[in-house]
């Protein structure tokens, strides 16, 4: 991966190259200037409602699920099927990672083409333009972790499905064998455990299990806490890379791992 330094400002993280950074531009600010001049107009999640956002989420491009969510992070998964892709969409206040799990696609900024295959971890900055597609075979899985918490910050330039400038979808499917559950040692924190179809399991581990209990089926484990909403900088570990940085020991860590 080379590093950019001019248009779309993307580089790579300096300690950890399997990171990719993508960060707005130029372009990125000026479509962002257009669209809510035109009207576009950014949400806000109300943390005490919105109880769809628990349930699954169809998409004309597969579907996707919270997977945790407390007061300050949320994290879904994501299938978008083959030949399918997301909107070229923008979150303007928040800091997106997209993680993948399986399968093989193309995330699109609107100046840069980047490959997505299992283990890699994309940084987006907040005001950066991206759309994802699953080239195949078969769909593309992805985790994809926000910071702070808010769903409705979502405005879409250009869509497959006619979605321009709409809102964030409504519509939802229940999902009554795998319910987001309380997690009672995390404040207001929910956790759902498995993937709609098993491929996937999602737990909480605290940093010394994380270190000393290394599990073969490991993809990914996320940081809890205000850490990465405060600094912007959300520490993925990856040990599906050959990532074997010491976890703190005294933090909780939401495992990614293959079921």
């Amino acid at each position: 991966m080379s590093e950019l330094t001019h248009g779309q400002i993307t580089t790579q993280d300096p300690q950890h190259d399997y990171v990719v950074r993508i960060d707005p531009g130029p372009r990125d600010f000026s479509a962002l200037n257009e669209v809510v001049r035109k009207g576009s107009r950014i949400g806000n999640e109300r943390l005490d409602g919105d109880d769809h956002l628990n349930e699954v989420i169809p998409k004309p491009w597969g579907m996707e699920y919270r997977i945790y969510v407390d007061d300050f992070i949320d994290v879904w998964n994501l299938r978008i099927d083959e030949g399918q892709s997301t909107s070229m969409h923008v979150h303007p206040r928040k800091l997106t990672y997209l993680m993948c799990l399986l399968g093989q696609g193309v995330t699109d900024t609107l100046t840069e083409q980047y490959p997505v295959g299992a283990g890699t971890i994309l940084r987006i900055g907040g005001g950066a333009f991206h759309s994802t597609r699953s080239s195949g075979p078969g769909p593309l899985w992805l985790v994809e972790v926000e910071a702070p918490r808010n769903k409705f910050d979502l405005i879409r330039l250009r869509d497959n499905y006619a979605r321009e400038n709409t809102a964030y979808e409504t519509e939802h499917a229940e999902a009554p064998d795998l319910p987001a559950q309380p997690v009672s040692y995390l404040p207001q924190a929910r956790l759902r455990e498995k993937s709609p179809g098993g491929e996937f399991a999602f737990g909480i581990r605290a940093g010394m299990d994380v270190f000393y209990r290394r599990q073969q089926q490991d993809l990914f484990h996320i940081p809890l806490g205000l850490t990465g909403v405060v600094t912007g900088e959300v520490d993925i570990l990856a040990p599906a890379q050959g990532d074997v940085r010491r976890p703190a020991l005294d933090q909780y860590y939401l495992s990614l791992a293959l079921a």
